[in-house]
């Protein structure tokens, strides 16, 4: 953790933003833009930028697709041209999808791992040389609290959240003698269009708004996790610590009562069209 001394104060920073349009992103843009000297806003959706940025003459919208190394480039000379360099990278940009092993969908996994993993290299790249502009740079990475005890289905996601956060505890080291420090956001259950779309029950899970909160908190103390709920994520971080038996026979029980509900539901299927055609 840096000394409050040496991290720059929010009000005299610049800070990018990716991942700004929805969720924890736009959460966390509203509750940046009147806290920072200048906010970059990135993402695909540029109408949602724009309405995150109207009123605002601090915020930058340099919107970009992640996955396209070419529009990084192309945000990166945007932000150069306005601000000369950048303080803050937060790389929240992100998406989950869960595997059936039934169908071990190879497609699925390289589509997660393009957006978490290669996006944030993507962005790594780009942001880098405007992060050495600043007296003490702060790369931030999106990671995930399902890295301390994989889980069933989580196979792409957790695996993609996995290397991020080696990625960037690798990037911590060789930084360090640069006077950049870096940090993992490792959230629970957050409310956001990805976790609405969940089909299991999402204990202790927070609004975007208390996500933001937190992680800001942690921006001015820059730690090296930034973990929240914080009951929710010390209970997985004890839960990951058990012996690799125990570990076991706990993702097996949640494995099967899935698959158990799954087969239920496909056996209801018929019955219920059945029904529906009948009537």
């Amino acid at each position: 953790m840096s000394t409050s001394s040496t991290v720059p104060a929010l009000e005299d920073q610049i800070i990018w933003l990716t991942g700004a349009s929805s969720g924890i992103g736009a959460a966390l843009a509203e509750t940046l833009i009147p806290r920072c000297a200048g906010l970059i806003l990135t993402a695909r959706n540029r109408e949602a930028l724009e309405q995150l940025a109207k009123g605002h003459s601090n915020v930058l919208i340099a919107a970009a697709d992640i996955g396209d190394r070419r529009q990084m480039h192309q945000a990166a000379e945007f932000i150069q041209a306005r601000f000369g360099r950048v303080d803050t990278l937060i790389a929240n940009a992100g998406t989950c999808e869960y595997l059936d092993v039934r169908e071990f969908d190879v497609a699925l996994i390289k589509r997660v791992f393009d957006t978490n993993f290669n996006g944030l290299i993507h962005t790594l790249e780009v942001a880098l040389p405007l992060i050495r502009k600043s007296r003490r740079g702060y790369l931030v990475g999106m990671g995930s609290s399902a890295t301390y005890l994989p889980l069933p289905r989580a196979e792409a996601y957790g695996g993609s959240k996995a290397a991020v956060s080696y990625l960037m505890e690798s990037l911590r080291g060789d930084l360090a003698s640069e006077q950049i420090d870096v940090s993992i956001i490792s959230p629970g259950f957050v409310k956001t269009p990805l976790t609405d779309r969940n089909d299991f029950a999402m204990p202790m899970r927070i609004s975007p708004q208390e996500a933001a909160d937190f992680i800001v908190q942690g921006l001015q103390r820059r730690p090296w996790e930034i973990h929240f709920p914080r009951k929710f994520t010390l209970m997985l971080k004890l839960l990951g610590a058990l012996p690799a038996s125990l570990r076991l026979k706990i993702t097996s029980k949640i494995a099967a009562k899935h698959q158990s509900e799954t087969q239920s539901q496909l056996q209801s299927t018929p019955q219920s069209r059945a029904g529906r055609d009948a009537s």
